[in-house]
């Protein structure tokens, strides 16, 4: 039997998201921390994704994540104010995120950069939501 997928958003920045629950209805188990998790936490999840405040910090914040005994190949996803750039998503890539997106009202996105990683790690033996819902 495999577990729900979780994810654990790291929201250090205090502001309101809406990401918890648009995640939540695709069929993740969320939960969100105002503080820096330690290393025993962050290994309960699959998925990490991390508001960052400022854009010059992504490469301190994602080589701090990456550093966490047994991280290993579990997913980080960075969420900002504004959506990034074809440049800044690719240093933050570069940097150890596996993906970078803008904070918008729109989550779909996000869970989208999620799942396609995922997808790729079998390792995680989680259940990844389907992409449809069932007709009623």
């Amino acid at each position: 039997m495999q577990k729900q997928c979780s994810v654990l958003i790291v929201n250090c920045s205090g502001r309101e998201m809406s990401h918890s629950q648009a995640l939540q209805r695709r069929g993740f188990r969320v939960s969100e921390t105002p503080e820096w998790p330690s290393d025993e936490v962050v290994t309960h999840y699959e998925i990490t994704v991390i508001v960052l405040r400022e854009m010059d910090i992504i490469s301190a914040v994602a080589a701090r994540m990456r550093a966490k005994p047994r991280f290993g190949n579990r997913v980080l996803i960075g969420v900002t104010r504004q959506p990034p750039s074809a440049g800044e998503r690719r240093h933050a890539i570069l940097s150890g995120f596996d993906d970078i997106v803008g904070e918008s009202n729109d989550s779909r996105i996000l869970i989208a950069r999620i799942l396609q990683r995922l997808r790729t790690r079998p390792e995680h033996r989680c259940l990844v939501p389907e992409r449809k819902r069932p007709a009623a």
